[in-house]
């Protein structure tokens, strides 16, 4: 019986939202860092490769099935960056790593640029063992625009700054309920459940 899949991630904001949407299954999500296990290398150009990669590095040092997501920012205007590089946005120019400075960075770096389309993207990947040949894979895309301000006190990341036009209100701005039942990362979620359910249990 599947009772506990190690989530390859230390983020308390994708640990929290994450739990609340896979509690339909029942099933213990315990973050990698409880079982002392490294962060895994991130070297692909694409979310999926990562999303793999984190977990079948969670599942190989934890003997427990994984789940990975891997997520990102893709600006219209910059040919789809960040992209996987979304982390680690606001080192490219100059200031320290972290989701208040990646705000402040995408924000200057699009002073003056009309074209404000971006999409919010959440790759799920999850195995039941480091060789499993059939990983379960789902991905949720929030498309919006990115505003020319911070907005909203909820969420994390580029939540304050991500405009979803069915609301005309910012991520940060919308209830956590809501948030989740219209994120990119809700929609990955809700279709892993459904995997999670067909496949494995």
């Amino acid at each position: 019986m599947l009772s506990r899949i190690v989530l390859a991630s230390n983020n308390k904001g994708k640990l929290a939202e994450l739990r609340a949407m896979l509690a339909p299954l029942g099933i213990t999500l315990v973050p990698q860092g409880e079982l002392g296990i490294p962060e895994a290398e991130e070297p692909f150009r694409t979310f999926l490769e990562n999303a793999l990669a984190k977990a079948r590095h969670a599942a190989q040092h934890s003997g427990l099935p994984a789940l990975a997501d891997d997520a990102g920012l893709c600006v219209e205007a910059f040919g789809g960056l960040p992209g996987v590089d979304t982390a680690y946005y606001a080192t490219q120019f100059g200031h320290p790593k972290g989701d208040d400075n990646n705000v402040t960075a995408l924000l200057e770096q699009m002073r003056g640029i009309e074209d404000r389309r971006a999409a919010l993207v959440s790759t799920l990947v999850a195995v039941r063992s480091p060789q499993d040949p059939e990983p379960l894979v789902s991905v949720g895309r929030a498309p919006g625009e990115i505003a020319r301000e911070r907005r909203g006190e909820h969420g994390f990341g580029f939540d304050p700054v991500m405009v979803i036009p069915a609301f005309g209100k910012t991520f940060a701005e919308l209830p956590p309920e809501v948030k989740n039942a219209n994120s990119h990362r809700g929609q990955a979620a809700r279709q892993m459940v459904q995997l999670i359910r067909e496949r494995w249990l």
